[in-house]
């Protein structure tokens, strides 16, 4: 995907599928999970489409932040935009924090999807973001609600996904 872009010191990074014969440009935005993010992150709740809330599984803290993001989310993203719950790091099995199924039982609570990944090695990454892709597609055209893209009404070059502040960028294990 190529180095990360930054913008107000959140990086970001565009990624084109294909679901269902239609090529979807995603732009990615990543919080990291830093606090210094948290004021600036209801601006890029704004116009997001789709939302990849992300814990490390080896990080019971990461998994407790979860609920004040979702929160956040509720309170500064458009209506029923698509939300997965991540547990990454799943390949750290000898120091796992949270179980999968506390991460099932925190989706269902949310009532959002749930999928647990390993970026380390590349385990269900694909997966989720085409998950959220795909979600995001079905709502969109079969509500048939066209969201406002501004004022020409022209569809944006990208379309937001975020991926959620919870997890670290430490190493596994």
């Amino acid at each position: 995907m190529g180095p990360p872009v930054s913008t107000l010191g959140t990086p970001f990074k565009f990624r084109t599928v294909e679901i269902d014969g239609k090529r979807i440009k995603l732009q990615i935005w990543d919080t990291l999970g830093q606090e210094q993010f948290r004021a600036i992150t209801p601006m890029h709740y704004r116009g997001a489409m789709g939302i990849l809330l992300v814990y490390d599984v080896t990080d019971e803290r990461s998994f407790d932040n979860i609920r004040a993001w979702h929160s956040d989310i509720e309170q500064h993203a458009p209506e029923g935009v698509n939300k997965i719950l991540i547990g990454n790091k799943s390949d750290c099995t000898g120091t796992r924090a949270v179980t999968e199924e506390r991460g099932r039982a925190l989706a269902e609570e949310l009532g959002i999807e749930f999928l647990e990944t390993s970026a380390k090695i590349n385990e269900g990454v694909e997966e989720a973001f085409f998950q959220l892709a795909r979600d995001t597609k079905t709502r969109l055209i079969d509500s048939q609600l066209k969201p406002t893209w501004g004022k020409s009404g022209s569809q944006p070059d990208a379309v937001k996904v975020g991926t959620s502040p919870s997890h670290t960028n430490r190493g596994c294990c």
